[in-house]
């Protein structure tokens, strides 16, 4: 149970989707019933027929940032960046506009020295410090880099996506890899169970009698760092911001008082509820640190089900899941998953686990 080799399974390379569904709702769901072990194949938009009256359904809102830029340095050599996050600083004196820093993540052919500077399509950028592919850049623009980043930067997609540039029909990344209900900006990657959801279904899912609750974790680089010790008890999870509010805690709070279910979207929601309950079995509204390591053995207080997609192969996301079904019943629903042609992680189809 607590090999690494445990928690690895077989998926042919063309089961992983490189592009979204036609419509965001239009995937597949697998349902697993946990007291009986039994499972069902449905639509996603059949998610509404397991949601019951009383219901809180747990979103996590943090919005992606497009952050991915390539530049070039003055000598002519190719930059790839990855914006980690940003924020506001004093600009010099005289300079015009806006200046933000910003920690990067730089990939170029050498290390790049404090005072470089760096043209990304038309966004200026200096090199201050940094090193062993980790920086801190200085971004001078008339309207903030956000506004940037938003008009010049790439979606970060992750490595498993690898479409040609030809791709039919072309897929919008800056619409598709952001959830509907996408807020808070300070991610660089999705929470990717939520991009299934529409403003229709959701609607529909009210008027069921179930309540939507919004809560914040900034899914981090970290998320595609890989396993690599053989005992995952031995694993370091890297740590994320998350913030919840004072409604959404009395709302859940509530919810368990008076035996209703809570429903989480997504492994990044179910890390957040359990980590701010892990003192007193409530949540805490708040804002900090989370570093959350859940794997099998692990004692769930907050989280009832669990919507989810199909999750890398000994990933600390498969040991979640894992923790929260049953390594076997998990490991017998991705075979079968495999088997009936279900389109696995960011942007394949779903899994609900009631």
């Amino acid at each position: 149970m607590y090999s690494l080799q445990d928690y690895d399974y077989f998926l042919p390379p063309e089961q992983i989707a490189q592009q979204p569904a036609d419509r965001r709702d239009g995937s597949r769901l697998f349902v697993i019933d946990r007291a009986s072990g039994g499972c069902d194949h449905r639509q996603f938009t059949d998610v509404v027929d397991y949601l019951r009256d009383g219901d809180v359904l747990v979103v996590n809102n943090t919005r992606v940032i497009p952050g991915r830029l390539y530049g070039r340095k003055p000598s002519g050599g190719t930059v790839e960046a990855l914006v980690l996050s940003h924020r506001r600083v004093a600009s010099g004196s005289g300079e015009p506009g806006v200046r933000d820093a910003a920690d990067c993540l730089i990939k170029a052919s050498k290390p790049c020295k404090p005072g470089l500077k760096i043209d990304f399509e038309g966004l200026s950028a200096t090199v201050v410090d940094g090193t062993a592919g980790r920086y801190t850049l200085h971004f001078q623009t008339s309207g903030g880099l956000a506004v940037e980043l938003d008009a010049v930067g790439r979606m970060p997609l992750p490595p498993y996506i690898r479409r040609s540039s030809d791709v039919e029909p072309p897929c919008d990344d800056h619409t598709a890899y952001q959830t509907v209900y996408a807020k808070e900006s300070g991610a660089v990657a999705a929470p990717t169970a939520g991009l299934h959801f529409t403003e229709s279904l959701m609607e529909r899912i009210r008027r069921r009698g179930v309540s939507i609750v919004e809560i914040t974790l900034h899914v981090g680089y970290g998320t595609f760092a890989p396993v690599r010790v053989e005992d995952i008890r031995d694993h370091k999870m890297h740590s994320e911001t998350f913030h919840v509010t004072p409604a959404a805690a009395d709302t859940i709070n509530q919810a368990k008082a008076e035996g209703r279910r809570v429903v989480a979207v997504g492994t990044t929601s179910v890390r957040t509820l359990e980590y701010v309950a892990r003192a007193t079995g409530e949540i805490r509204p708040g804002t900090g640190e989370s570093d959350l390591y859940i794997y099998p053995g692990f004692t769930f207080r907050i989280v009832d089900a669990l919507i989810t997609n199909f999750h890398l192969p000994q990933s600390t996301l498969v040991m979640l899941v894992s923790a929260f079904t049953g390594r076997e019943t998990i490991l017998a629903a991705y075979a079968e998953a495999v088997s009936k042609g279900y389109r696995f992680f960011s942007y394949g189809d779903g899994m609900l686990i009631v």
